[in-house]
C-alpha cells in the first residue's frame, strides 16, 4: 500500500512538473512572439534606370523608398510618405510598382516637354532626377527620416534639397515643434540667428573660416518644421536658397537643450532623458 502511495505521489510530481515546464515553455514562446511583433522592421525599395532622348541627351532616374512592414497606422503611413500622396499600397510590392510608374512618368514628361529643341543639343549632357528616403535614427520611439531630392535639367548647376521629419512611433504621429518646446517662434528665431555660425557650411573665407551669416538672404531665419534632434541639440536644416545663397550649400543650425531649458515638453524630456 505504501509503495502504491509512493508511486502515485511520484507520478503526480512528474505530471505537475511537466505541466509547469509546459506552462513555462508556453509563456516563453508567447513572450518571444510578442517581442517579435513589437520589433521595429525597416526595408527599402530602389529603382535606377536611364534612357536616351537624343544621341547627346541622356536621362537618369534614381529613387529609394523605405518600407515599414510593422507600421499599420494609415494616418502615420500617409505622413511618412507625404511627398508621394498617390501611394495607396504601402507594401514592398506596392511601393516598387509605384516607383516604376513614377520613373516612366518622369521619362515621358521630359521627352514631351523638350521634344521641340532637344535635338539642338550638340554636346553630351546627362540630366537626372534623384530622391531618397534615409532612416537616420530610431531612438526612444522617435524615428528620424531624411528625405533628399536633387535634379538637373540644364542650366548653371543642379538643384537639391532636404526635408527632415521625426515620427513619434509611440503615439503614431509626426512630431511638431510644440511637442518638443513651448519656446515662442520669435525667441527660436533669435536663437537661430545667434547660432547660425555654430556649424560649418561649405563656404570658406580667405582666412579659412566659415561664416554662414555672410551668405544670408533673409533678415530673419524662420523656425521651420524642417528640424531633427539628438541627445545634445535641436537642429534646423535649410536647403540651398532657403535662407542663403546657393554657394553656402545647405545650412544646419543647432539650438542646445540647455538653451531651451524650462520650455521642454515633459514627455519628450523624459523619453529623451534630458536632464
Amino acid at each position: 500500500m505504501k509503495n502504491t502511495v509512493a508511486v502515485l505521489a511520484l507520478s503526480s510530481f512528474f505530471v505537475f512538473t511537466a505541466c509547469k515546464k509546459n506552462e513555462t515553455a508556453a509563456t516563453s514562446t508567447e513572450k518571444t512572439e510578442n517581442k517579435k511583433s513589437e520589433e521595429f522592421v525597416v526595408d527599402s525599395v530602389l529603382i535606377k534606370d536611364s534612357t536616351k532622348i537624343t544621341d547627346s541627351l541622356k536621362l537618369n532616374y534614381t529613387s529609394k523608398l523605405l518600407v515599414f512592414p510593422t507600421i499599420n497606422d494609415k494616418k502615420l503611413l500617409d505622413s511618412i510618405y507625404f511627398q508621394n500622396d498617390k501611394i495607396k499600397d504601402f507594401s514592398k510590392t506596392g511601393l516598387q510598382a509605384y516607383l516604376e510608374t513614377e520613373k516612366n512618368n518622369y521619362f515621358n514628361s521630359v521627352k514631351k516637354d523638350n521634344k521641340d529643341w532637344a535635338s539642338d543639343i550638340t554636346y553630351a549632357q546627362d540630366w537626372y532626377s534623384s530622391s531618397h528616403m534615409n532612416l537616420v535614427s530610431n531612438m526612444n520611439g522617435y524615428m528620424h527620416i531624411q528625405y533628399t531630392g536633387s535634379g538637373y535639367e540644364g542650366g548653371a548647376h543642379d538643384n537639391y534639397g532636404f526635408s527632415e521629419r521625426i515620427f513619434d512611433l509611440k503615439n503614431n504621429k509626426k512630431l511638431e515643434l510644440k511637442d518638443i518646446t513651448s519656446t515662442p517662434k520669435a525667441k527660436l528665431e533669435e536663437m537661430l540667428m545667434k547660432n547660425i555660425n555654430n556649424i560649418n557650411s561649405g563656404t570658406m573665407d580667405d582666412d579659412g573660416s566659415v561664416k554662414n551669416s555672410e551668405m544670408l538672404l533673409v533678415e530673419k531665419i524662420p523656425a521651420s518644421n524642417n528640424f531633427y534632434f539628438d541627445e545634445k541639440n535641436l537642429y534646423f536644416h535649410y536647403s540651398p536658397y532657403e535662407i542663403a545663397a546657393f554657394a553656402a550649400g545647405d545650412i544646419i543650425i543647432p539650438i542646445s537643450w540647455e538653451e531651451l531649458k524650462g520650455t521642454l515638453n515633459e514627455e519628450f524630456k523624459e523619453r529623451m532623458k534630458i536632464k
